[in-house]
């Protein structure tokens, strides 16, 4: 699979976010430095303030105070500015109908390419790698509506890595999954990140963390609260009784 992105780096700087009607911000002053090809996980009960730091990534939400930064150059929120973003951050949600919308899963595939303005012929050749990669030759002609849980959730993530993201937010896509569709899920990500990409997951699972994970992030109350190698967040780490709440 060619990927066109070399190793690059997404910093986060001073981020602050707070959602109208909110009493405490989403995220404060929050700072971190992502770098090409590791696997990072984002762990942190609900409303530590994993998903919005996820939209800030990609651009659909814009901080209020700080700034995000792609190989040390400044996101700019013109067109121009959240297309170079989008084309090097990706992000799977937890649901996968949240993502699919296309009748068929060659087509959905597709619609990412296609929408960064891609020719057909250039659509169609990144649909081929993810297929291959995903494991989805016998699923092409299929309408979404009709796959499994975890059949959508290749699809959905296929759609995204046809785009080439550099750098993947995956939102807790292995928890709905049974044992053998979350390993084939997670050797996908493992591979995307082999290729010189970084894979963030968010996860309420400690030992999914700890296992695979070249770096933590613990989030808390919009900052940071540890972080670093698995052994260097985990261990002797006084995990709240809420964590996974």
């Amino acid at each position: 699979m060619k990927t066109p992105h070399e190793c690059k780096t997404l910093q986060f700087e001073g981020i602050a976010y707070a959602y109208m009607g909110a009493q405490k911000p989403a995220l404060d002053s929050l700072s971190m430095r992502l770098e090409g090809g590791k696997r990072v996980s984002l762990i942190g009960k609900n409303g530590s303030g994993k998903s919005t730091l996820m939209l800030i990534a990609n651009g659909t939400l814009k901080p209020a105070e700080g700034c995000l930064q792609l190989n040390s150059q400044l996101v700019s929120y013109d067109r121009k500015g959240l297309r170079r973003l989008r084309e090097a951050v990706g992000i799977v949600f937890q649901n996968p109908d949240d993502q699919l919308f296309s009748a068929s899963v060659r087509q959905d595939i597709s619609l990412g390419p296609l929408n960064l303005g891609l020719s057909q012929e250039e659509a169609r050749e990144r649909v081929n790698e993810v297929v291959e990669l995903c494991n989805l030759a016998p699923l092409l002609s299929r309408p979404t509506h009709a796959l499994s849980g975890g059949e959508k959730t290749r699809v959905a993530l296929a759609g995204v890595l046809a785009m080439r993201p550099a750098f993947l937010f995956a939102d807790e896509v292995t928890n709905s999954l049974d044992p053998w569709m979350r390993s084939q899920v997670l050797m996908i990500l493992s591979e995307w990140v082999r290729l010189g990409n970084t894979v963030i997951l968010s996860t309420h699972d400690w030992t999914l963390a700890e296992k695979w994970s070249d770096q933590i992030y613990w989030l808390d109350s919009g900052h940071i609260y540890r972080q670093g190698t698995p052994n260097e967040v985990l261990k002797g780490a006084d995990i709240p009784s809420s964590f996974g709440a």
